[in-house]
């Protein structure tokens, strides 16, 4: 329920762009961590339906994913944690927990304008 209000600002930020040279939107790319509390297919039934009499009607919605990364206190590595492990996949040393995965923000619009 929280990507509702989320939602209904990536809305309001595309039309403003669009409004603002009288175009429409066609493209929306979003980068959502996995941690970032947010999840992408609710982002996307709620744009759907707060898109609906604006010019993000009909505009695509693209959602990069991005999955939360340790890094080796050892060797500095950056790595994908396996389930139930900590370890570094190039060094066995203790993994801890960085941003990554925690990102969330509007990656580009596209316009396009009609005639």
């Amino acid at each position: 329920m929280h990507e509702y209000p989320i939602t209904l600002r990536i809305v309001e930020i595309a039309n403003q762009q669009a409004e603002g040279v009288g175009a429409r939107v066609s493209g929306i790319d979003l980068v959502v961590g996995d941690d970032s509390g947010f999840i992408g297919e609710s982002i996307q039934m709620y744009f759907d339906i707060i898109a609906e009499g604006t010019p993000c009607e009909g505009a695509a919605l693209s959602i990069e994913r991005v999955r939360p990364q340790l890094k080796c206190a050892a060797c500095g590595t950056y790595f994908v944690r396996k389930p139930f492990s900590f370890a570094c996949p190039q060094c066995g040393g203790d993994g801890y927990p960085t941003e990554i995965g925690k990102e969330f923000y509007v990656k580009s619009v596209e316009l396009t304008t009609e005639g």
